[in-house]
């Protein structure tokens, strides 16, 4: 029989509305009555345990029983110290625990001043789920933002997903709610059970600092480890500068992880990070590629995003694998050599009933007005920057990749999107900004906050924007009115280029402005020049694909495009299969089309790409000055007639320049005249039409001679052979 006891009595009662708040896990302090206190001089413990028939507290070796007072509820006199708790049950089974209401708060006095400043630039080390042994025991400490919320438990595989076992403790004004829950180990499945302010059970929310999670389409959050690693690349760490400088050679293999392999002889599963640490980075590092940029590894429930609706963006996906066996990755990258950048997503997040939207009964992280809030071409939600909480949780996210995973640089998606208020919005459909513009000066403020702090804590990172706009200053400094970026995409030069080259040669001299127009503007930004994963889907066909002609003149366009964008000023960045001119655009379900990659064609293609990478890194002229003015000029840009384009890079002063020739026609130009900057022997050091490539092997035997006398603006001039549909490049050897 269940006895309840009567409000003011004894003083091991109590109020009746308080066993019946603890019996319904509605109590909003449940530590101010769970667990051990003083009464009088007595020493009380109150505990939860709906499986118990009868519960009792441990103490010294001695048990000490404790009276049902209703429900789940139980009560009883016992002596001030450490004790465990001892449930019976159904056909006498006896389980002993430690109770979570014994332990006293984890996070700190510091912790809550950063948290509700919102400067915690190490919130994952406060939130989250961490082991831990906390006053001598072990378990996991758990802690989550829900300001909003009149009550939070913790539900997962340690309390049978019972919200009523471990309700969490309120932290001050902070909106933070934690417990530390003994014996929860690594691997195990939680959620966070939210009561709203309105009395709504809201859905079952995955941690928003989650480690890791389950394999989608289930959506719990999983207790990981995520510390002591152990790595061993701190050589790379403390070089690494000079791979991501302005001035450094920067080539970018873009790849999506679940695509680039998979495993048919097993159901066709993709690459685990630790294959991946040797197939990938194997190939990477041959092919010549600087750096590896890894579309987003941010836990997302639909394959179909590509990871760029995430839900959690502390947890490598477990797709491929466990968060050390991601770092594994990241590691054996970084021997041999490879910079790693991740696909960042601060812009949207998908409304899913497990993530983050009215995360605590409230329009949370998101804007409660669509107009501000909701992404009508992704149907996402749109973060609340100018909130301090939010603005944290985001530049907070992009530290702990460069920190816990050692990541070289951030790649943020979308940055137009998040730059004006109108993006993607009819009139009336936008709130204007403070002044009535269409900026969102609040995520302006992130990007300067984020890139501020990000290289000042991680000075040899990058961070590079996709930006569609002209915005000004995307990669500015902070301090001379820039966003801060690092680098920025180049997506008018490769809107102009591929339009150019999807035309027939016969038409192209129409549109000769379309390859020369972005010297323009090259050296506004410090760009990337980007043929990315969005250039060979959604029916836009590959790269290929995109050239006209016969197959031959397919390939040759596809070369002679290369050569083209490697001798242009800018970075470089190819999604995978393009190195090899994959057949068929990019399918997230498959797999890369290395069966084509066998082809002659093809490997011609794959060939001149590993070439044009190491010409690129071992050439200074043709990336110290990738974003600077003079180490660029034109020696011939109005032949339209002849769709031939000629150009000189330059590097330091004691750099050989290298001249750059291009015809995008299929007719070959026999002693083709053009000016160069110096006497001497010009050596080919490239030629897109070599047979090795697939070409026809026509060119000018490894080299020509100057003849002195100015043409073109030089004071010297070659006479070369030019093959039809072809970049060339020419070094003026040393003396």
């Amino acid at each position: 029989m269940v006895r309840v006891m009567n409000t003011k009595s004894a003083p091991d009662t109590l109020p009746l509305d308080v066993v019946h708040r603890l019996a319904s896990a509605s109590h909003d302090d449940p530590f101010s009555v769970l667990g051990p206190h003083k009464s009088g001089r007595a020493n009380f413990v109150t505990a939860i345990d709906p499986g118990a028939d009868t519960l009792a507290a441990v103490v010294g070796g001695k048990t000490y029983p404790l009276d049902r007072i209703d429900g789940p509820v139980f009560r009883g006199k016992v002596p001030a110290g450490p004790y465990r708790l001892r449930g019976t049950g159904l056909g006498g089974a006896t389980w002993d625990y430690d109770d979570a209401y014994r332990f006293g708060p984890v996070l700190t006095d510091l912790d809550e001043y950063l948290l509700g400043e919102g400067t915690h630039h190490k919130l994952w080390k406060a939130l989250g789920a961490h082991l831990m042994t906390h006053e001598g025991v072990a378990g996991t400490h758990f802690a989550v933002w829900a300001p909003n919320a009149r009550r939070v438990s913790v539900v997962g595989d340690f309390n049978a997903w019972d919200g009523r076992r471990h309700a969490m403790r309120r932290r001050g004004g902070t909106g933070v709610w934690e417990i530390f829950v003994p014996g929860a180990v690594e691997g195990q499945a939680y959620k966070y059970e939210i009561i709203s302010q309105y009395g709504e059970l809201m859905p079952l929310r995955a941690d928003p600092v989650g480690f890791g999670s389950q394999h989608p389409p289930e959506t719990a959050s999983i207790i990981r480890d995520i510390g002591g690693y152990g790595w061993k690349d701190a050589k790379w760490m403390t070089d690494r500068t000079l791979a991501n400088r302005r001035d450094a050679p920067i080539s970018v293999y873009e790849v999506h992880l679940g695509s680039w392999k998979r495993i048919w002889d097993q159901g066709g599963r993709p690459l685990s990070y630790k294959e991946a640490a040797v197939d990938l980075v194997k190939y990477a590092a041959d092919m010549g590629f600087t750096h590896i940029e890894l579309m987003p590894v941010s836990e997302f429930p639909f394959d179909g995003s590509w990871g760029y609706q995430p839900v959690g963006l502390y947890a490598p996906t477990i797709r491929f694998g466990p968060p050390h066996e991601f770092r594994d990755l990241v590691e054996a990258a970084h021997e041999a050599g490879l910079g790693v950048l991740l696909d960042w997503v601060p812009g949207h997040f998908p409304t899913d009933a497990h993530g983050l939207g009215r995360f605590d009964g409230t329009h949370l992280y998101e804007h409660a007005d669509p107009k501000e809030g909701f992404h009508n071409d992704w149907n996402t939600l749109i973060y609340n920057y100018g909130r301090a909480e939010v603005a944290n949780f985001l530049v907070a996210n992009a530290l702990y990749w460069l920190d816990e995973y050692h990541i070289d640089g951030l790649r943020v998606d979308a940055v137009a999107s998040m730059l004006y208020r109108d993006y993607s919005r009819k009139a009336g459909e936008w709130i204007p900004n403070r002044h009535g513009g269409r900026e969102n000066l609040e995520a302006i403020s992130l990007f300067q906050r984020m890139n501020t702090v990000a290289y000042g804590d991680h000075p040899g990172i990058m961070t590079v924007a996709e930006e569609s706009t002209s915005f000004p200053k995307v990669s500015a400094p902070v301090d001379a009115g820039g966003l801060g970026f690092g680098f920025k995409w180049n997506m008018g030069w490769m809107n102009d280029t591929l339009r150019y080259m999807e035309k027939d040669p016969i038409y192209r001299k129409y549109d000769h402005h379309l390859m020369t127009f972005g010297i323009h503007y090259a050296f506004s930004e410090n760009f990337v020049l980007p043929i990315s994963h969005d250039e060979v889907v959604h029916g836009k066909g590959s790269m290929i694909e995109k050239m006209p002609g016969n197959w031959w003149e397919k390939c040759a366009n596809l070369r002679a495009y290369y050569g083209y964008m490697w001798g242009h000023p800018g970075k470089k960045l190819l999604f995978m299969g393009c190195e090899f001119g994959q057949p068929s655009e990019w399918n997230h379900n498959a797999q890369v089309d290395w069966d084509a990659a066998q082809r002659p064609e093809h490997k011609g293609i794959q060939s001149l790409v590993r070439d044009v990478n190491h010409i690129y890194r071992a050439t200074p002229a043709l990336h110290v000055k990738d974003c600077e003015a003079d180490g660029f000029q034109w020696i011939e840009a109005t032949d339209a007639e002849n769709s031939t384009y000629s150009f000189v890079r330059r590097g330091g002063p004691d750099d050989a320049p290298v001249v750059v020739v291009c015809n995008f026609t299929p007719v070959e130009r026999s002693s083709y005249r053009i000016g160069v900057p110096g006497m001497g022997h010009w050596a080919e050091i490239l030629n897109t039409d070599a047979a090795v490539y697939g070409g026809g092997n026509r060119g000018n035997l490894g080299g020509v001679e100057a003849v002195e006398g100015e043409y073109q603006g030089q004071p010297a001039s070659i006479r070369i052979t030019l093959p039809p549909l072809s970049t060339l490049m020419f070094s003026l050897a040393e003396k």
